[in-house]
């Protein structure tokens, strides 16, 4: 039976890197495409980066009951995770990952239970999370701090998920994942 992985962390835990690592080091795995109302952004594709969809358009897919999780981030600009999208993929045989908010991983983990696992990526510290925003260099300190207040938010779920990576070291956090994933697909 396909199973489900739940990703979720806060901006500049190394999320995306775990992910994409994890994509290149472990069969079947699939990603799953989420939906927005917001428009493409330089070279992105339909389904490909995301499903776009138009704000009425996809409040027609939430009176339709058809996302597992969404979210309105700003006014008409809504980000959510297809139903379709998934059970597709699982109804094929692909393992599939979901990248969602804390929210929507308690919401997801709700409807899958056993069948999926949700995994926490965390820095080692508030401290540690500040310095790598501004590292990055692409936002205004107003910005991060923005994104630290939402970090000291959403770590407070990490007790929620089943599994916790604290991305301390990036090639112990990648180990660690590939590890936690490949036993999680290969448990009954």
């Amino acid at each position: 039976m396909a199973k489900l992985l739940i990703i979720s962390a806060p901006s500049g835990s190394g999320k995306s890197t775990l992910i994409g690592h994890l994509m290149g080091q472990v069969e079947n795995l699939h990603f799953s495409v989420s939906a927005t109302s917001r428009a493409p952004r330089g070279t992105e594709k339909d389904g490909v980066e995301y499903y776009f969809l138009t704000p009425e358009e996809f409040r027609e897919k939430i009176a339709k009951n058809e996302f597992l999780e969404y979210c309105e981030v700003y006014e008409d600009k809504f980000y959510g995770t297809l139903k379709s999208e998934v059970d597709q993929k699982l109804k094929k045989g692909k393992n599939v990952v979901c990248d969602v908010d804390v929210i929507g991983a308690e919401n997801i983990k709700k409807i899958y239970g056993k069948r999926a696992l949700s995994v926490f990526i965390a820095p080692p510290s508030i401290q540690v999370l500040r310095q790598r925003l501004v590292k990055r260099g692409t936002d205004t300190l107003e910005v991060i701090e923005d994104r630290i207040r939402r970090a000291e938010y959403e770590m407070s779920f990490a007790d929620k998920f089943d599994k916790r990576i604290i991305n301390d070291d990036l090639e112990t956090a990648k180990a660690e994942i590939v590890e936690t994933v490949v036993d999680f697909i290969n448990s009954k």
